[in-house]
Protein backbone atom coordinates (compact mmCIF):
# COMPACT_ATOMS: atom_id res chain seq x y z
CA UNK A 1 0.00 0.00 0.00
CA UNK A 2 3.11 1.93 0.48
CA UNK A 3 4.35 1.76 -3.06
CA UNK A 4 4.04 4.76 -4.80
CA UNK A 5 1.88 5.03 -8.01
CA UNK A 6 2.02 8.46 -8.48
CA UNK A 7 4.05 11.26 -8.00
CA UNK A 8 3.33 14.95 -8.53
CA UNK A 9 6.00 17.78 -7.79
CA UNK A 10 5.06 21.47 -9.13
CA UNK A 11 3.35 21.00 -11.95
CA UNK A 12 1.96 23.52 -14.34
CA UNK A 13 0.38 23.75 -17.86
CA UNK A 14 0.12 27.28 -19.57
CA UNK A 15 -1.89 27.44 -23.07
CA UNK A 16 -1.72 30.30 -25.35
CA UNK A 17 -5.08 31.71 -25.60
CA UNK A 18 -6.81 31.66 -29.22
CA UNK A 19 -4.22 29.86 -31.41
CA UNK A 20 -4.96 29.95 -34.73
CA UNK A 21 -5.02 26.13 -36.40
CA UNK A 22 -2.36 25.67 -38.38
CA UNK A 23 -2.90 26.08 -42.40
CA UNK A 24 -1.36 23.78 -44.89
CA UNK A 25 1.75 25.07 -46.03
CA UNK A 26 2.66 25.88 -49.24
CA UNK A 27 6.16 25.12 -50.62
CA UNK A 28 6.63 29.07 -50.71
CA UNK A 29 6.16 28.53 -46.83
CA UNK A 30 8.76 25.64 -46.91
CA UNK A 31 11.48 27.51 -48.16
CA UNK A 32 10.75 30.52 -45.77
CA UNK A 33 10.59 28.05 -42.75
CA UNK A 34 14.00 26.28 -43.43
CA UNK A 35 15.38 30.23 -43.42
CA UNK A 36 14.34 31.00 -40.45
CA UNK A 37 14.76 27.59 -39.01
CA UNK A 38 18.13 28.57 -37.18
CA UNK A 39 17.06 31.78 -35.79
CA UNK A 40 13.67 30.05 -34.24
CA UNK A 41 15.90 27.80 -32.97
CA UNK A 42 18.51 30.52 -31.20
CA UNK A 43 14.95 32.01 -29.60
CA UNK A 44 14.72 28.64 -28.12
CA UNK A 45 17.53 28.25 -26.50
CA UNK A 46 17.63 31.60 -25.19
CA UNK A 47 13.68 30.81 -23.59
CA UNK A 48 15.00 27.78 -22.33
CA UNK A 49 16.24 26.45 -18.82
CA UNK A 50 19.53 24.80 -18.24
CA UNK A 51 18.07 21.18 -18.68
CA UNK A 52 16.12 22.17 -21.86
CA UNK A 53 12.68 22.55 -20.74
CA UNK A 54 10.92 25.73 -21.91
CA UNK A 55 10.52 29.15 -19.73
CA UNK A 56 6.87 29.99 -19.11
CA UNK A 57 5.49 32.51 -21.38
CA UNK A 58 4.26 35.70 -19.83
CA UNK A 59 1.50 38.08 -21.33
CA UNK A 60 -1.91 38.26 -21.10
CA UNK A 61 -2.42 35.67 -24.44
CA UNK A 62 -1.50 33.08 -22.06
CA UNK A 63 -3.15 31.54 -18.90
CA UNK A 64 -2.15 28.58 -16.53
CA UNK A 65 -4.87 25.71 -16.48
CA UNK A 66 -2.39 24.11 -13.82
CA UNK A 67 -0.10 25.55 -11.41
CA UNK A 68 1.78 24.74 -8.69
CA UNK A 69 0.07 21.74 -8.51
CA UNK A 70 2.14 18.64 -6.15
CA UNK A 71 1.06 15.38 -4.59
CA UNK A 72 1.52 11.62 -4.17
CA UNK A 73 -0.55 8.81 -4.68
CA UNK A 74 0.20 4.93 -3.59
CA UNK A 75 -1.11 1.65 -5.13
CA UNK A 76 -4.31 0.81 -4.32
CA UNK A 77 -5.75 4.39 -3.71
CA UNK A 78 -8.93 5.34 -5.02
CA UNK A 79 -8.57 9.06 -5.36
CA UNK A 80 -11.42 11.51 -6.47
CA UNK A 81 -10.82 15.11 -8.81
CA UNK A 82 -13.48 17.50 -8.54
CA UNK A 83 -13.42 21.20 -9.19
CA UNK A 84 -15.71 23.82 -10.91
CA UNK A 85 -15.36 23.87 -14.80
CA UNK A 86 -11.89 25.13 -16.10
CA UNK A 87 -10.32 24.60 -12.71
CA UNK A 88 -7.57 21.96 -14.53
CA UNK A 89 -9.20 18.35 -14.07
CA UNK A 90 -8.87 17.23 -17.39
CA UNK A 91 -5.61 18.81 -18.15
CA UNK A 92 -4.11 16.61 -15.01
CA UNK A 93 -5.24 14.18 -16.29
CA UNK A 94 -3.89 14.05 -19.79
CA UNK A 95 -0.61 14.93 -18.31
CA UNK A 96 -0.66 12.06 -16.48
CA UNK A 97 -2.02 10.04 -19.03
CA UNK A 98 1.32 11.57 -21.54
CA UNK A 99 -1.06 13.09 -24.09
CA UNK A 100 0.19 16.61 -22.97
CA UNK A 101 3.16 17.53 -21.32
CA UNK A 102 3.67 20.11 -18.34
CA UNK A 103 4.94 23.63 -18.91
CA UNK A 104 6.88 23.25 -15.54
CA UNK A 105 7.46 20.60 -12.73
CA UNK A 106 7.14 16.99 -13.60
CA UNK A 107 4.82 13.90 -12.74
CA UNK A 108 6.28 10.53 -11.79
CA UNK A 109 4.24 7.40 -13.26
CA UNK A 110 4.67 4.28 -12.09
CA UNK A 111 2.86 1.23 -13.55
CA UNK A 112 0.59 1.21 -16.67
CA UNK A 113 -1.91 3.68 -17.14
CA UNK A 114 -5.55 2.96 -19.08
CA UNK A 115 -7.17 6.11 -19.65
CA UNK A 116 -10.88 7.18 -20.76
CA UNK A 117 -10.32 10.61 -20.94
CA UNK A 118 -12.88 11.43 -24.53
CA UNK A 119 -15.17 9.31 -26.05
CA UNK A 120 -12.99 6.55 -28.07
CA UNK A 121 -9.60 7.27 -26.68
CA UNK A 122 -7.37 5.90 -28.43
CA UNK A 123 -9.44 4.44 -31.34
CA UNK A 124 -8.51 4.35 -34.70
CA UNK A 125 -11.87 5.36 -36.55
CA UNK A 126 -11.05 2.73 -39.89
CA UNK A 127 -10.16 -0.70 -37.79
CA UNK A 128 -13.23 -2.73 -36.02
CA UNK A 129 -13.87 -2.98 -32.70
CA UNK A 130 -11.98 -6.24 -32.53
CA UNK A 131 -9.20 -4.46 -34.04
CA UNK A 132 -8.95 -1.47 -31.50
CA UNK A 133 -9.33 -3.88 -28.34
CA UNK A 134 -6.40 -5.24 -29.60
CA UNK A 135 -4.65 -2.64 -30.80
CA UNK A 136 -5.17 -0.53 -27.17
CA UNK A 137 -4.15 -3.81 -25.40
CA UNK A 138 -0.73 -3.85 -27.46
CA UNK A 139 -0.58 -0.08 -26.87
CA UNK A 140 -1.01 -0.94 -22.49
CA UNK A 141 1.74 -3.13 -23.24
CA UNK A 142 -0.13 -6.69 -22.67
CA UNK A 143 0.75 -9.66 -24.49
CA UNK A 144 -2.11 -11.31 -26.84
CA UNK A 145 -2.93 -14.07 -24.86
CA UNK A 146 -3.37 -11.38 -22.53
CA UNK A 147 -5.95 -9.97 -23.99
CA UNK A 148 -7.74 -13.55 -25.32
CA UNK A 149 -8.50 -14.26 -22.09
CA UNK A 150 -10.69 -10.67 -21.52
CA UNK A 151 -11.89 -10.54 -24.88
CA UNK A 152 -15.11 -12.43 -24.31
CA UNK A 153 -15.47 -10.55 -21.05
CA UNK A 154 -14.66 -6.96 -23.00
CA UNK A 155 -17.45 -7.58 -25.89
CA UNK A 156 -20.11 -9.00 -23.18
CA UNK A 157 -19.70 -5.81 -21.11
CA UNK A 158 -19.52 -3.60 -24.23
CA UNK A 159 -23.45 -4.87 -25.42
CA UNK A 160 -21.45 -4.44 -28.95
CA UNK A 161 -21.16 -7.94 -30.41
CA UNK A 162 -22.95 -7.80 -33.54
CA UNK A 163 -20.85 -4.87 -34.36
CA UNK A 164 -17.79 -5.97 -33.16
CA UNK A 165 -16.17 -6.37 -36.57
CA UNK A 166 -17.42 -2.97 -38.13
CA UNK A 167 -15.26 -0.51 -38.20
CA UNK A 168 -15.72 1.76 -34.97
CA UNK A 169 -16.16 5.34 -37.04
CA UNK A 170 -19.86 3.71 -37.62
CA UNK A 171 -20.41 3.02 -34.26
CA UNK A 172 -22.62 5.64 -32.35
CA UNK A 173 -21.55 7.53 -29.01
CA UNK A 174 -23.37 5.57 -27.14
CA UNK A 175 -21.94 2.20 -28.65
CA UNK A 176 -18.44 4.24 -28.88
CA UNK A 177 -17.94 5.12 -24.95
CA UNK A 178 -19.51 1.51 -24.18
CA UNK A 179 -16.51 -0.08 -25.79
CA UNK A 180 -14.01 2.25 -24.67
CA UNK A 181 -15.01 2.03 -20.78
CA UNK A 182 -14.68 -1.92 -21.52
CA UNK A 183 -11.71 -1.76 -23.00
CA UNK A 184 -10.11 0.51 -20.81
CA UNK A 185 -11.48 -1.12 -17.45
CA UNK A 186 -10.79 -4.85 -18.56
CA UNK A 187 -7.30 -4.59 -19.82
CA UNK A 188 -6.18 -4.66 -16.29
CA UNK A 189 -4.15 -1.29 -15.84
CA UNK A 190 -2.43 -0.46 -12.86
CA UNK A 191 -3.46 3.11 -13.07
CA UNK A 192 -7.18 3.75 -14.60
CA UNK A 193 -7.88 7.23 -15.13
CA UNK A 194 -11.07 8.14 -15.93
CA UNK A 195 -12.64 11.92 -16.58
CA UNK A 196 -15.99 13.05 -16.86
CA UNK A 197 -17.04 10.58 -19.95
CA UNK A 198 -19.33 8.50 -18.37
CA UNK A 199 -21.85 11.66 -17.91
CA UNK A 200 -22.54 10.57 -21.98
CA UNK A 201 -23.56 7.36 -20.75
CA UNK A 202 -27.11 6.41 -19.99
CA UNK A 203 -28.47 6.16 -16.56
CA UNK A 204 -28.00 2.41 -16.39
CA UNK A 205 -24.64 1.73 -18.37
CA UNK A 206 -23.15 4.80 -16.15
CA UNK A 207 -24.42 2.20 -13.04
CA UNK A 208 -22.70 -0.54 -14.61
CA UNK A 209 -19.43 1.57 -15.29
CA UNK A 210 -19.63 2.99 -11.70
CA UNK A 211 -19.75 -0.95 -10.40
CA UNK A 212 -17.03 -2.13 -12.51
CA UNK A 213 -14.58 0.72 -11.10
CA UNK A 214 -15.56 -0.46 -7.75
CA UNK A 215 -14.76 -3.96 -8.19
CA UNK A 216 -11.25 -2.34 -10.10
CA UNK A 217 -10.56 -0.46 -7.26
CA UNK A 218 -11.52 -3.31 -5.14
CA UNK A 219 -8.85 -5.16 -6.72
CA UNK A 220 -5.98 -3.20 -5.75
CA UNK A 221 -5.80 -1.43 -8.91
CA UNK A 222 -5.14 2.68 -8.32
CA UNK A 223 -7.89 4.79 -9.80
CA UNK A 224 -8.11 8.69 -10.19
CA UNK A 225 -11.69 9.71 -11.26
CA UNK A 226 -12.97 13.06 -12.56
CA UNK A 227 -16.62 13.65 -11.99
CA UNK A 228 -19.62 16.06 -11.07
CA UNK A 229 -21.58 13.61 -9.82
CA UNK A 230 -20.74 13.64 -5.97
CA UNK A 231 -22.42 10.68 -5.08
CA UNK A 232 -20.26 8.94 -7.41
CA UNK A 233 -17.45 10.25 -5.47
CA UNK A 234 -18.41 9.57 -2.17
CA UNK A 235 -19.32 6.19 -2.70
CA UNK A 236 -15.89 4.98 -4.70
CA UNK A 237 -13.42 7.30 -3.52
CA UNK A 238 -11.30 7.66 -0.44
CA UNK A 239 -9.41 10.69 -0.37
CA UNK A 240 -10.66 13.52 -3.23
CA UNK A 241 -8.51 16.41 -4.33
CA UNK A 242 -10.17 19.82 -4.74
CA UNK A 243 -9.07 21.87 -7.62
CA UNK A 244 -10.02 25.42 -8.50
CA UNK A 245 -8.47 27.77 -11.10
CA UNK A 246 -5.77 25.56 -11.53
CA UNK A 247 -4.39 25.23 -8.08
CA UNK A 248 -4.90 22.67 -5.62
CA UNK A 249 -6.50 23.77 -2.69
CA UNK A 250 -7.79 20.91 -0.92
CA UNK A 251 -6.67 17.08 -0.50
CA UNK A 252 -8.95 15.30 2.00
CA UNK A 253 -10.89 12.93 3.59
CA UNK A 254 -13.82 12.46 0.39
CA UNK A 255 -16.89 13.74 2.74
CA UNK A 256 -15.29 16.35 3.81
CA UNK A 257 -14.00 17.13 0.47
CA UNK A 258 -17.31 17.20 -0.97
CA UNK A 259 -18.67 19.18 1.12
CA UNK A 260 -16.12 22.15 1.37
CA UNK A 261 -16.28 21.66 -2.54
CA UNK A 262 -20.52 22.25 -2.84
CA UNK A 263 -20.45 24.96 0.59
CA UNK A 264 -18.07 27.28 -0.99
CA UNK A 265 -18.32 29.96 -3.37
CA UNK A 266 -22.13 30.42 -3.53
CA UNK A 267 -24.03 33.50 -2.17
CA UNK A 268 -25.14 33.15 1.22
CA UNK A 269 -27.80 35.79 1.20
CA UNK A 270 -30.40 33.01 -0.85
CA UNK A 271 -29.59 34.95 -4.04
CA UNK A 272 -27.35 34.62 -6.96
CA UNK A 273 -26.75 37.07 -9.54
CA UNK A 274 -25.63 36.92 -13.13
CA UNK A 275 -23.05 39.21 -14.87
CA UNK A 276 -22.67 39.11 -18.42
CA UNK A 277 -19.58 37.92 -18.75
CA UNK A 278 -20.32 34.70 -16.72
CA UNK A 279 -23.34 32.98 -19.24
CA UNK A 280 -20.84 31.43 -22.26
CA UNK A 281 -21.94 32.38 -26.11
CA UNK A 282 -23.85 29.61 -26.50
CA UNK A 283 -26.75 30.52 -23.82
CA UNK A 284 -27.88 32.54 -26.62
CA UNK A 285 -30.91 33.89 -26.68
CA UNK A 286 -31.10 32.46 -22.95
CA UNK A 287 -29.53 34.98 -20.59
CA UNK A 288 -30.16 34.16 -16.91
CA UNK A 289 -30.41 37.21 -14.40
CA UNK A 290 -31.25 35.59 -10.96
CA UNK A 291 -32.17 32.90 -9.01
CA UNK A 292 -33.69 33.34 -5.28
CA UNK A 293 -34.69 31.76 -2.38
CA UNK A 294 -37.91 33.52 -0.91
CA UNK A 295 -39.48 32.69 2.32
CA UNK A 296 -43.24 32.30 3.07
CA UNK A 297 -43.19 36.17 3.84
CA UNK A 298 -41.45 37.04 0.00
CA UNK A 299 -38.29 37.61 1.32
CA UNK A 300 -35.21 36.58 -0.43
CA UNK A 301 -33.24 34.66 2.44
CA UNK A 302 -30.59 31.81 2.91
CA UNK A 303 -31.60 30.23 5.99
CA UNK A 304 -35.89 28.72 6.40
CA UNK A 305 -38.17 27.05 8.63
CA UNK A 306 -38.97 23.33 7.32
CA UNK A 307 -42.00 24.06 8.91
CA UNK A 308 -42.62 27.28 6.20
CA UNK A 309 -43.46 26.82 2.47
CA UNK A 310 -40.65 27.81 0.44
CA UNK A 311 -40.57 29.56 -2.99
CA UNK A 312 -37.52 29.09 -5.74
CA UNK A 313 -37.21 32.22 -8.63
CA UNK A 314 -35.71 31.95 -11.57
CA UNK A 315 -35.45 35.45 -13.66
CA UNK A 316 -34.18 35.00 -17.15
CA UNK A 317 -33.98 36.82 -20.24
CA UNK A 318 -34.78 35.91 -24.49
CA UNK A 319 -33.49 37.75 -26.84
CA UNK A 320 -35.22 35.47 -29.07
CA UNK A 321 -38.03 33.51 -29.37
CA UNK A 322 -37.34 30.17 -28.36
CA UNK A 323 -40.20 26.96 -29.03
CA UNK A 324 -40.00 24.29 -26.59
CA UNK A 325 -37.84 25.88 -24.02
CA UNK A 326 -38.25 24.37 -20.38
CA UNK A 327 -36.75 26.42 -17.36
CA UNK A 328 -36.19 24.10 -13.92
CA UNK A 329 -34.56 23.69 -10.93
CA UNK A 330 -32.13 20.66 -9.39
CA UNK A 331 -32.35 20.60 -5.58
CA UNK A 332 -29.56 17.88 -3.70
CA UNK A 333 -27.73 17.85 -0.34
CA UNK A 334 -24.44 19.17 -0.09
CA UNK A 335 -23.26 15.41 0.05
CA UNK A 336 -24.06 15.16 -3.18
CA UNK A 337 -27.78 13.40 -3.56
CA UNK A 338 -30.47 14.69 -5.43
CA UNK A 339 -33.86 15.37 -3.67
CA UNK A 340 -35.48 16.18 -6.84
CA UNK A 341 -35.73 17.91 -10.30
CA UNK A 342 -38.61 20.05 -11.22
CA UNK A 343 -39.57 21.81 -14.54
CA UNK A 344 -41.48 24.90 -15.24
CA UNK A 345 -43.45 22.89 -18.03
CA UNK A 346 -43.89 19.55 -16.46
CA UNK A 347 -47.59 19.97 -16.72
CA UNK A 348 -49.39 19.52 -19.77
CA UNK A 349 -51.28 22.75 -19.64
CA UNK A 350 -48.09 24.97 -18.73
CA UNK A 351 -46.62 23.50 -21.38
CA UNK A 352 -48.95 23.97 -23.93
CA UNK A 353 -49.54 27.87 -22.60
CA UNK A 354 -45.60 28.76 -22.91
CA UNK A 355 -44.03 26.28 -25.34
CA UNK A 356 -43.69 29.19 -27.17
CA UNK A 357 -42.21 32.18 -25.91
CA UNK A 358 -41.76 35.38 -27.34
CA UNK A 359 -38.21 37.45 -26.45
CA UNK A 360 -38.90 38.94 -23.29
CA UNK A 361 -38.23 39.51 -19.83
CA UNK A 362 -39.35 36.70 -17.37
CA UNK A 363 -39.84 34.95 -14.07
CA UNK A 364 -40.46 31.15 -13.41
CA UNK A 365 -41.29 29.96 -9.88
CA UNK A 366 -42.13 26.88 -7.95
CA UNK A 367 -43.39 26.44 -4.82
CA UNK A 368 -41.73 23.88 -1.71
CA UNK A 369 -44.65 23.25 0.46
CA UNK A 370 -43.85 23.12 4.19
CA UNK A 371 -43.18 20.48 6.32
CA UNK A 372 -41.13 18.64 3.28
CA UNK A 373 -37.42 18.80 3.67
CA UNK A 374 -35.00 17.52 6.76
CA UNK A 375 -32.60 20.15 8.33
CA UNK A 376 -29.27 20.14 6.83
CA UNK A 377 -27.94 22.47 3.93
CA UNK A 378 -29.04 22.27 0.14
CA UNK A 379 -27.80 23.08 -3.03
CA UNK A 380 -29.87 24.97 -5.95
CA UNK A 381 -28.75 24.03 -9.49
CA UNK A 382 -30.67 25.91 -12.97
CA UNK A 383 -31.31 24.07 -16.00
CA UNK A 384 -32.39 25.76 -19.36
CA UNK A 385 -33.27 23.74 -22.54
CA UNK A 386 -35.08 22.41 -25.18
CA UNK A 387 -35.91 18.68 -24.24
CA UNK A 388 -33.35 16.07 -26.38
CA UNK A 389 -32.40 19.29 -28.04
CA UNK A 390 -30.43 21.82 -27.13
CA UNK A 391 -28.93 23.09 -23.46
CA UNK A 392 -28.99 26.73 -23.34
CA UNK A 393 -27.57 27.37 -19.74
CA UNK A 394 -27.43 25.04 -17.07
CA UNK A 395 -25.08 25.92 -13.54
CA UNK A 396 -25.64 23.11 -10.74
CA UNK A 397 -24.37 24.94 -7.89
CA UNK A 398 -26.15 28.47 -8.45
CA UNK A 399 -26.65 28.83 -4.94
CA UNK A 400 -27.09 27.31 -1.06
CA UNK A 401 -29.27 27.88 1.75
CA UNK A 402 -30.23 26.16 5.17
CA UNK A 403 -33.16 24.54 6.36
CA UNK A 404 -33.94 24.61 10.28
CA UNK A 405 -35.93 21.74 11.13
CA UNK A 406 -37.59 23.88 14.60
CA UNK A 407 -41.12 22.55 14.74
CA UNK A 408 -40.67 19.95 12.62
CA UNK A 409 -42.50 16.79 13.25
CA UNK A 410 -41.03 14.29 15.31
CA UNK A 411 -38.77 16.83 17.28
CA UNK A 412 -39.85 15.58 20.71
CA UNK A 413 -37.62 12.32 19.94
CA UNK A 414 -33.56 13.99 20.20
CA UNK A 415 -32.16 11.91 17.23
CA UNK A 416 -30.82 12.85 13.61
CA UNK A 417 -33.53 11.63 10.80
CA UNK A 418 -32.37 10.19 8.26
CA UNK A 419 -32.70 11.26 4.24
CA UNK A 420 -33.13 15.02 2.72
CA UNK A 421 -37.38 14.79 3.29
CA UNK A 422 -39.03 15.32 6.21
CA UNK A 423 -42.45 14.67 5.34
CA UNK A 424 -45.57 15.46 8.01
CA UNK A 425 -47.77 12.31 6.65
CA UNK A 426 -50.82 11.81 7.96
CA UNK A 427 -50.75 8.90 10.37
CA UNK A 428 -53.95 7.10 11.86
CA UNK A 429 -53.69 4.99 15.21
CA UNK A 430 -56.86 2.02 14.81
CA UNK A 431 -57.29 0.39 18.48
CA UNK A 432 -59.82 -2.87 16.65
CA UNK A 433 -60.83 -4.30 20.44
CA UNK A 434 -59.29 -2.16 23.45
CA UNK A 435 -58.34 -4.62 26.40
CA UNK A 436 -60.88 -4.08 29.27
CA UNK A 437 -59.26 -5.07 32.95
CA UNK A 438 -61.98 -8.09 33.14
CA UNK A 439 -60.51 -9.47 29.72
CA UNK A 440 -56.77 -8.61 31.13
CA UNK A 441 -57.57 -11.18 34.18
CA UNK A 442 -59.04 -13.85 32.04
CA UNK A 443 -55.90 -13.79 30.29
CA UNK A 444 -53.84 -13.90 32.98
CA UNK A 445 -56.09 -16.98 33.89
Amino acid sequence: MNELAIRVEDLGKQYTIGTSPERYQTFRDSIAGSIAAPFRRIRDLANSYGDGSQKPITGSDHIWALRHVSFDIHKGQVIGVIGRNGAGKSTLLKILSRITEPTEGQAEIHGRVGSLLEVGTGFHPELTGRENIYLNGAILGMKRSEIDQKFDEIVAFSEVEKFIDTPVKRYSSGMYLRLAFAVAAHLEPEILVVDEVLAVGDAEFQRKCLGKMSSVAQEGRTVLFVSHNMSAILRLTHETLVLEKGELIMRSQSPKAVEHYLSSGYAQLGERLWTRDEIPPNAHPFYPQAVRVRDSHGRVVDTLRSTEPITLEIEYRLEAPITGLRVGVYLMTTRGEFVFTSFDTDDQEQYEQHSFRQAGKYISRCHIPSDFLNEGRYILGINASTYKIRRYFQDEQALIFTIDSTGAPGMQWIESRLGPVRPRLDWKIEVNQPITSDMSSSMEN
